[in-house]
């Protein structure tokens, strides 16, 4: 089957070389799930790290704000000794690393405790956010303000956490506020591994930047309403997203959670770059791989065909030589005998006509002895392109029966369209006019034998063949250059030149024709 259709040989190593391909895509994109999975468990522990961290921090301080209002309230707290009133109302935890200042403000924004020194240092925070905010509103309850430089402790941006102070009235008391110096949020975010382009921000929950990494100063405090990115960051409480920041046009993907309890917003991102990096090598690597396999699977597929297709050649030419007479080109007498069996076979099925002639090239030997072989081979192939043409029928069959002897099997024929036939070949040979001195015709001629199987009329296929063989010397016994049916009237060449045998082939070719 295979080397009857070389392209089949291509066609299954395309198929093959499709399904290795169709497995290793599927295998990488499995890899670039992986890969993203892992990035995704990696941002979330992050940023779970980062929010706990934050909350405990936040709450430690808040703490702190807290016991400052209940030491407000204990009484006789205010008429302390200063040393004793300050261990009263500020614990260790107000001078702990990027914690600033923690202080009471009164009602009119001045300085009136300061944990840091005693007597307070004098300052007035009546035009900062926190304090507006409280000083509106009772139930604002913990505040985060936006980054500012502290007026009364170091210069570092910080925010503020601030509480309400309320008169046992209700009205408004003042503050108590300490800041949180944001050095601490970029040594936390310093402290994760994000990759070369990953990112970290922290931010209020009205779009104001806090803290970014990678760190740039200039973008503490912008506020990022109406870009795409914290449109998201408001719509839930948490989630995930690809998407490009705002602030360096990078494609990432994003996790982001609202911090529990506070007014803060953290994302945490890697660029699709990083996530994809190690996944690309491998890609590359595999592909490559993939790539040379099925190039080689199909060069071998087309070099295998190429050879089959050159065997198949050879075989259809060895085929061909073992079918055919090497020297006038018709089938050898081999290849006769099997068309004449298989014939025979189809004329007892259909008792269709079967006819045969037997055709041989008169006096050969003194042509040959006159002109020599080679001239005699000549003249054999000019007998035999003559026969050829005269004979076009795709069921006919014409031969090289043997020396200087011919034979056509003519299917479906009954004796006047073999007759018919016969004529035109004897015709056509003795209108090439090739000399012949031993010829009493003076050119080459021809005599053939014809014979017809009707119903049972012979016993076998060598019957018919034989009964045109005696036809055959019939018409050489008769002079040559004729044609002779088996049983039937001899044709000569003169008679052929009447007008009855005119009427004759007539009525055959019309009879031909029909079957």
């Amino acid at each position: 089957m295979v080397t009857r259709r070389p392209n089949i040989v291509i066609a299954i190593s395309i198929m093959l070389a499709s399904a290795i391909l169709a497995i290793a895509v599927w295998v990488l994109a499995q890899m670039r799930d992986d890969a993203l999975r892992r990035a995704q468990d990696s941002v979330f522990n992050v940023s779970l790290l980062v929010e706990r961290d934050v909350s405990r921090n936040l709450e430690i301080y808040d703490l702190s704000l807290r016991a400052v209002l209940d030491g407000l309230k204990q009484p006789g707290v205010l008429e302390l000794q200063p040393a004793i009133r300050q261990m009263v109302l500020f614990d260790g935890a107000a001078s702990a690393k990027d914690m600033g200042s923690l202080v009471v403000v009164d009602e009119a924004g001045n300085v009136k405790f300061d944990s840091q020194a005693f007597p307070p240092r004098q300052s007035n925070v009546a035009d900062r956010d926190y304090f507006k905010v409280q000083r509106a509103s009772p139930n604002v309850g913990l505040y985060v303000s936006r980054p500012f430089i502290p007026k009364v402790s170091s210069k570092e941006v910080s925010i503020a956490l601030s509480r309400r102070i309320s008169k046992p009235d209700g009205s408004f008391g003042g503050v108590v506020v300490g800041t949180l110096r944001l050095t601490y949020f970029r040594r936390l975010f310093a402290g994760m591994n994000l990759g070369a382009g990953g990112s970290m921000a922290l931010m209020l929950s009205d779009g104001t930047m806090l803290m970014r990494r990678p760190y740039d100063p200039k973008i503490i405090g912008i506020n990022l309403t109406g870009t795409s990115n914290y449109s998201r960051f408001v719509q839930q409480p948490s989630g995930d997203f690809f998407g490009t920041a705002a602030i360096d046009n990078v494609e990432r993907w994003y996790a982001f959670r609202h911090i529990d309890m506070y007014p803060l917003i953290l994302d945490v991102a890697l660029s699709t770059r990083d996530i994809y990096m190690e996944w690309r090598r491998r890609a590359w690597i595999i592909g490559s791989l993939i790539a040379a396999l099925d190039l080689s699977i199909i060069a071998l597929a087309v070099s295998a065909s190429h050879q089959l297709r050159h065997r198949r050649a050879a075989e259809e030419e060895l085929r061909s030589l073992a079918r055919t007479d090497g020297l006038t080109g018709l089938n050898n007498r081999r290849t006769f005998d099997e068309h004449a069996e298989e014939e025979w076979r189809r004329q007892r099925r259909n008792g269709w006509p079967l006819s045969a002639l037997l055709i041989d090239v008169d006096t050969f030997k003194g042509f040959n002895d006159l002109y020599g072989h080679s001239a005699g081979d000549d003249a054999l192939i000019a007998v035999a392109r003559c026969i050829a043409q005269s004979v076009r029928r795709p069921g006919d069959t014409a031969a090289r029966y043997g020396g200087e002897e011919f034979a056509v099997l003519l299917p479906n024929t009954d004796e006047a369209g073999a007759a018919v036939i016969a004529e035109k070949i004897r015709a056509a040979i003795h209108s090439l006019q090739l000399r012949h001195v031993a010829s009493s015709h003076h050119v080459l001629t021809v005599s053939i034998g014809a014979a017809t199987m009707r119903d049972d009329s012979f016993a076998t296929v060598r019957a018919l063949i034989n009964a045109a063989d005696g036809a055959l010397y019939e018409a050489k016994d008769a002079g040559r250059n004729r044609v002779q049916r088996h049983g039937g009237v001899m044709r000569t060449s003169a008679e052929n030149g009447s007008s009855a045998a005119r009427d004759n082939a007539a009525q055959a070719t019309e009879a031909r024709n029909a079957t």
